[in-house]
């Protein structure tokens, strides 16, 4: 009976496991599915540039705002209506995206849709947590890491089959069956949690405040780079929004009984350095792959479903990376891992220095791997050190905060690199520029074969030059992520390994009570 009982655990974990998977997997997905369909939706919602990609905007506000609030809403409604709440939800407005006939329409039920999909990552990574012993959460985080960094790389990929193939209002269609074998899967193999953190009143001011300072943030993240930065009142206000709701946010979080985002998570070494070093795995990450498209599609002219195959193996490198690491971390200092894997994403972004224009798809491919092995290899060690030594009890509440801080990391990271590439462009091709004169000697020998004379050799002629300009900027890019990686090292040093403790903390929740 004892065998039967382990087997039908197991079984009950597994499934368990498959469906915050495509929990996971769903949300992530749809953080950058949409992004190669803007075009598309452009022309059939009647939008302008500007207007389109307030699709973008209004799901990555809104997501940032709801996700740290899912703790207090699990307290509040239970772990297992919320997941159901919320992957239905998601379901409905992917579908209402998909139907959506104006531009108005689509940015409302984006928003809604960013409202539902903010808890579905915070809930798979604390079920993770709590269905498997602690010996075994490496394993565990691998499981979901898959769907955390497989989502974004594979999106436009799978983005630009579909609209290529169908219409872009398949970007949404496709979250259908995934939602709905999702929501069967909660249905029938999640339990009620037996040890719910009791709901607390809501701190309305901690959270409205919070809300305002993420909102504005991801707002002058999302449209500084279009508006020219603080050259923009509407960029001047939302900065001047972002710094007062913060502000706001933490003088009332020193002061308050009971603050909307409890305290004792900081008192936790291991958490507050694990959400350091997500936000820098956020940066790396989602702009290194900001910088690739474009560096594809415009200096090498891939079509977008060429640009996306070339960049999916590096969700190889991370499936790679993280069942290795799942295994590993069981034996393996968890600080070596994260060592490693800094390392190795520094050496691929060192190797990413050297591109030209005219770079190999093989070349692409090899470095591709090598990042995505890196960066699976920080992520699994990091989720199980950061989690490690968190009471149970918070641990909804910090897988809330933790994705936060990896999603602002990645705006962050975003806008911070098409700056600097916008900047460091111009800065270049006015270096090129003074050299091309005909006063210069080489200019004069080469005037005839570049086709100086006539205005479509000049047209030429600075073509090559903007690409060259082009190119030197995304190099001083990858250089700089580089060194951004090289010096997160060193904080990596400072986890604490978590210190092994038999008895009940150490055995995993009942799966019908996790």
């Amino acid at each position: 009976m004892a065998g039967d009982a382990d087997t039908s655990g197991v079984i009950n974990r597994g499934m368990v496991t498959a469906t915050v998977m495509l929990a996971t997997l769903m949300q992530a997905l749809d953080t950058t599915i949409a992004n190669v369909a803007l075009p598309y939706m452009q022309g059939g919602l009647s939008a302008t540039s500007d207007q389109i990609n307030w699709v973008l905007t209004s799901y990555i506000v809104a997501a940032a705002i709801i996700m740290p609030a899912t703790g207090s809403l699990e307290a509040r409604f239970g772990r297992k209506p919320l997941f159901l709440t919320a992957v239905i939800g998601f379901i409905v407005t992917s579908m209402l995206c998909g139907a959506a006939v104006s531009l108005a329409q689509m940015v409302v039920f984006r928003l809604l849709q960013g409202i539902f999909g903010a808890p579905l990552v915070p809930l798979s990574q604390s079920v993770l947590l709590d269905a498997y012993p602690r010996e075994q959460q490496g394993q565990a985080m691998a499981v979901f890491g898959l769907g955390v960094m497989l989502g974004p790389i594979l999106g436009p990929t799978l983005g630009g089959w579909l609209t290529d193939s169908y219409s872009w209002r398949w970007v949404f269609y496709v979250n259908l069956p995934l939602g709905v074998l999702c929501a069967f899967g909660i249905f029938l193999f999640l339990g009620r949690r037996a040890d719910r953190p009791l709901a607390r009143r809501l701190d309305w001011l901690g959270f409205a405040s919070l809300s305002l300072g993420i909102g504005a943030l991801q707002l002058l993240l999302d449209r500084g780079e279009r508006l020219d930065w603080f050259a923009s009142r509407e960029i001047q206000l939302e900065a001047a929004l972002c710094v007062l709701g913060f502000y706001l946010f933490t003088v009332h979080s020193l002061t308050a009984s009971n603050p909307f985002i409890d305290l004792a998570l900081f008192r936790d070494r291991n958490y507050v350095i694990g959400i350091m070093l997500i936000f820098i795995v956020g940066v790396v990450l989602l702009a290194t792959l900001s910088l690739l498209t474009p560096y594809l599609e415009r200096l090498m002219n891939y079509p977008v479903l060429t640009a996306g195959l070339v960049l999916a193996p590096r969700g190889v490198g991370t499936m790679a990376a993280m069942l290795l690491v799942g295994q590993l971390i069981r034996f393996v200092d968890a600080r070596l891992l994260i060592a490693t894997g800094l390392g190795i994403t520094a050496f691929s972004l060192y190797l990413m220095t050297g591109f030209t224009p005219d770079v190999s798809q093989g070349t692409l491919v090899r470095t591709g791997l090598l990042q995505g092995f890196g960066i699976g290899f920080v992520f699994v060690a990091l989720g199980t050190v950061a989690f490690g030594t968190l009471p149970p009890a918070l641990r909804t509440q910090g897988t809330g905060l933790f994705n936060l801080m990896r999603n602002i990391g990645a705006s962050i990271g975003i806008s911070m690199m098409g700056y600097l590439l916008v900047r460091n462009s111009a800065v270049t091709q006015a270096g090129l520029v003074e050299h091309i004169t005909p006063f210069r000697q080489v200019i004069r020998d080469h005037a005839q074969q570049l086709g100086l004379a006539i205005p479509g050799g000049r047209a030429a002629l600075a073509q090559l030059v903007t690409a060259q300009a082009e190119s030197v900027a995304f190099i001083d890019n990858f250089k700089l992520m580089m060194f951004v990686s090289l010096l997160a090292i060193p904080l990596a040093m400072l986890v604490q390994r978590p210190r092994r403790q038999p008895g009940k903390e150490d055995q995993a929740r009942p799966l019908a009570e996790a």
